[in-house]
């Protein structure tokens, strides 16, 4: 669904993914080019009307990704793991990892243990 979207509601809902939450103001200062803030509320409108992004009824107004964001993340990333890493997972782990700092310790546990997940999983 993300490749259908127009590249400006893409742009709002990639920075919004990024930033976890956002008011609109936050949102137009997170854009480049900064649109007006009637532009930004039209954007965030539809895509809360698609489903990707709900708003709270504080005031102002905070946005969030929608829940059902992570299984659109994991497709983007099969899509990716698939294209440029040969369908790979351990490749574009590996090249994911040389993009980073260094691990923190927190990181590489929670790396470890879904590693160790998945081994369990296996017959």
């Amino acid at each position: 669904m993300l490749e259908l979207l127009p590249r400006r509601e893409r742009e709002v809902f990639e920075a919004l993914c990024r930033m976890g939450e956002a008011t609109g103001a936050a949102m137009r200062d997170a854009l480049s080019h900064q649109p007006a803030d009637s532009t930004v509320r039209t954007l965030l409108s539809r895509l809360e009307r698609r489903g990707m992004v709900v708003r709270s009824s504080d005031r102002p107004a905070v946005y969030r990704p929608a829940p059902q964001v992570r299984p659109m993340a994991e497709r983007a990333m099969r899509d990716v793991i698939d294209t440029f890493y040969a369908g790979s997972a351990a490749s574009a782990a590996t090249a994911l990892l040389g993009l980073s700092k260094p691990l923190t310790a927190a990181d590489r546990a929670a790396l470890l243990a879904a590693i160790e997940a998945m081994d369990d999983d296996q017959p």
